[in-house]
């Protein structure tokens, strides 16, 4: 049976001040740095041995990938860092909060924004400091193709080809394989993987980390199962937190 584990960031300085981040920048919390630690020891628990493992071009992404390869004791295992595995870009929403955005605009609106498939949020403008063309991790992505905003449509655009081309074929050559990303470029992988229609994909919420293990058959890498790690109760409970971030305060 082959594996491939995704596993959302452990909580960032704005998952706690409940502020859309997209592809801004953000470090861990102690909280979030421990969640990683504690994915690493569930990993541990079930005897995962990673043959490779891929994470974005973000520092929470980074870090959250580097504890577990710590807690593991696999930190010599190769790893990719894309940044087509970057979090949803949020245009000019990056840097609010969601309660008070909720409280201008409507709980409504939040959630379509978050968590609808193809409605983006207003895009950041050409010469905004914020717009990634200005930073030096993507200087050598076209600057067409880099995101002033995105609906989680735009991510899944983004995502598929280095998942279809780089990340799946490599099923075919290793067991066990682990992705650290976003909750938004996670979403749009499981989208595919399980078939989810657009307008049940908004139902998603992707707890920050707690392993997600897909199982494949060996001959046709045909996904046979997935479950996340852990206590249900207390996933379900860091769901509804997830589901929540949205709403007035």
């Amino acid at each position: 049976m082959k594996k491939i584990v995704l596993l959302r960031h452990g909580e960032s300085l704005w998952n706690m001040e409940n502020r859309f981040t997209g592809w801004t920048d953000v470090d861990l919390t102690a909280k979030g740095e421990a969640e990683a630690y504690t994915a690493g020891e569930q990993l541990l628990a079930d005897d995962f041995h990673f043959d490779k493992a891929y994470t974005s071009y973000l520092k929470r992404a980074v870090r959250t990938l580097n504890c577990v390869l710590d807690r593991l004791d696999q930190e010599w295992i190769p790893v990719e860092k894309s940044w087509r595995l970057n979090e949803k870009h949020y245009g000019q929403l990056q840097g609010l909060n969601k309660s008070e955005t909720a409280q201008k605009y409507g709980e409504e609106q939040v959630l379509i924004w978050r968590r609808s498939y193809d409605i983006a949020p207003a895009p950041l403008g050409e010469d905004d400091p914020r717009n990634p063309r200005f930073d030096i991790r993507y200087r050598d992505v076209p600057a067409a193709e880099l995101p002033r905003t995105e609906s989680l449509k735009d991510t899944v655009k983004r995502i598929l080809p280095y998942w279809n081309d780089v990340i799946f074929p490599s099923l075919k050559h290793h067991d066990q394989l682990l992705v650290v990303a976003h909750g938004n470029s996670l979403r749009g992988i499981i989208k595919h993987l399980k078939h989810i229609p657009d307008d049940e994909i908004v139902k998603l919420n992707l707890p920050t980390g707690v392993p997600y293990v897909f199982e494949f058959d060996d001959r046709h890498l045909r996904l046979e199962k997935d479950y996340f790690l852990g206590d249900p109760e207390e996933i379900r409970r860091k769901m509804n937190a997830v589901a929540s971030q949205g709403k007035k305060a």
